[in-house]
């Protein structure tokens, strides 16, 4: 937080686990030039960089999304399992684009061709360190298998190739309840016509 108009007076991490929570004292500086008091103890999660990546099938016009158990929406009464494209966090040394194409493998057998970046945001900058950056990777979605992820990591995930305006349809009625995969298929929404486009050239149907 190296900002010239914000002050740190004390850092100090409260909770490390799967998680890592920080706990700042600070004061910044307003809009009006003047500089607020110390603020009351601000808890930041730091979480680190992630990536998503949403697998478009051109050819069929399909996209492969998965469902997997997610206990933050399960522990406020939401959906225990959710829809969602492929995702995860990103480590040491690695690039995002490495990130992607490693997910998509990983959770659902799928080798990234071309990869086409989308934008990248804070999934939610009040409290969490997280930023997102999203792609789009085009695969083929013949012959996947039905369920994908690694064992290691507990992952039990349900691979879905589903054509596009369903899974638009699903955004639409409220289905698809986590941001990333809001995001995403709200882009190709409106960008699906030139991606194909830009991918298939002349086989376009």
């Amino acid at each position: 937080m190296n900002h010239p108009d914000i002050e740190i007076l004390d850092k100090k991490t409260v909770y490390k686990g799967f998680l890592q929570v920080d706990s700042y004292r600070l004061r910044h500086k307003k809009f009006d030039g003047t500089w607020t008091d110390v603020l009351p103890p601000r808890e930041v999660c730091d979480r680190g960089p992630a990536v998503g990546v949403m697998l478009y099938d051109p050819d069929r016009d399909a996209l492969v999304m998965i469902e997997q158990f997610r206990v933050g929406s399960a522990a406020v009464g939401g959906p225990a399992w959710m829809t969602e494209i492929v995702a995860g966090m990103v480590g040491a040394g690695e690039a995002p684009e490495d990130v992607a194409r490693r997910e998509a493998m990983e959770e659902a057998g799928c080798a990234i061709q071309e990869i086409e970046f989308i934008g990248d945001y804070f999934v939610s900058p009040g409290a969490f360190t997280e930023q997102v950056f999203v792609y789009c990777g085009r695969v083929d979605s013949r012959g996947l298998a039905a369920t994908g992820g690694l064992a290691e990591e507990h992952e039990d995930i349900r691979i879905m190739v589903m054509p596009v305006d369903e899974v638009i349809a699903l955004m639409d009625a409220n289905r698809l309840r986590n941001s990333l995969a809001i995001i995403a298929v709200g882009w190709l929404a409106r960008h699906r016509e030139a991606l194909r486009r830009r991918w298939l050239g002349g086989a376009q149907k």
